[in-house]
C-alpha cells in the first residue's frame, strides 16, 4: 500500500509536466508566426559599430589588434560569416581583408540591444611609398548586406603581404558574442 502515494505523486507531476511542456507556453498562433518569421542579415545601418581602443603595433614588423564592438540598434537580426572589412589608402581601392587563419565563422543571431565583437590584426610595415598601404581608412560591411561604415585608421602603415602592393598583412577574426 506504501507504493499507491509515491506512484499518484509521479503520476501527478509527469501530468504537470506535460500540461505545462508546450511549444513555448504561450498563444499558439502568436508562437508560429514568431517561428515563421523570418530574421533578416545584420546592416550596419542598424547595427552600430564601435571602433577600439587598439593595442597599436609600435613598429614596423609589430603586430597590433584593433577591436570592433558591434551594437544591434534595430529588431533581431543575423551575423552570418565572417565581417567584410577592408583597408583603403588616399585615392586608392579598398583592400579585402581575409579571415585569420584557424578561424570558423560562426551564425550569431543578435536580439535588439544585443552585441557582438570582432578583431582586425595587422603588422605594422615600414614607412616610405611602395613599401606598405599607408592606410588611411578601415571600411566595415556585414555579411549579407550591401553597405559599409567607414572609421579612419590612425595606427600606421600596413605591411604588404608577399611581393608588391594590393595585399595587406592583416586579417579579420569570426564574430564573438560579447556580453550576456
Amino acid at each position: 500500500m506504501r507504493a499507491m502515494p509515491t506512484t499518484v505523486t509521479a503520476v501527478i507531476a509527469l501530468l504537470l509536466l506535460t500540461a505545462c511542456g508546450g511549444e513555448g507556453g504561450g498563444d499558439g498562433a502568436k508562437d508560429d508566426a514568431k517561428q515563421k518569421q523570418e530574421i533578416k542579415a545584420c546592416s550596419v545601418a542598424k547595427v552600430s559599430p564601435e571602433v577600439g581602443p587598439a593595442s597599436e603595433a609600435p613598429a614596423a614588423g609589430d603586430t597590433g589588434e584593433v577591436p570592433v564592438d558591434l551594437v544591434n540598434q534595430g529588431p533581431a537580426c543575423v551575423l552570418d560569416g565572417f565581417p567584410e572589412v577592408s583597408l583603403v589608402a588616399a585615392g586608392g581601392e579598398p583592400v579585402a581583408l581575409t579571415p585569420t587563419d584557424g578561424a570558423t565563422a560562426q551564425k550569431l543571431t543578435l536580439t535588439e540591444g544585443g552585441s557582438a565583437s570582432f578583431t582586425v590584426t595587422y603588422v605594422r610595415g615600414p614607412e616610405g611609398a611602395g613599401l606598405s598601404l599607408d592606410a588611411k581608412t578601415l571600411e566595415i560591411g556585414l555579411p549579407g548586406g550591401s553597405d559599409t561604415r567607414e572609421f579612419p585608421w590612425s595606427y600606421g602603415p600596413v605591411a604588404n603581404q608577399g611581393e608588391g602592393a594590393g595585399a595587406a598583412d592583416a586579417t579579420v577574426s569570426a564574430f564573438q558574442r560579447a556580453g550576456d
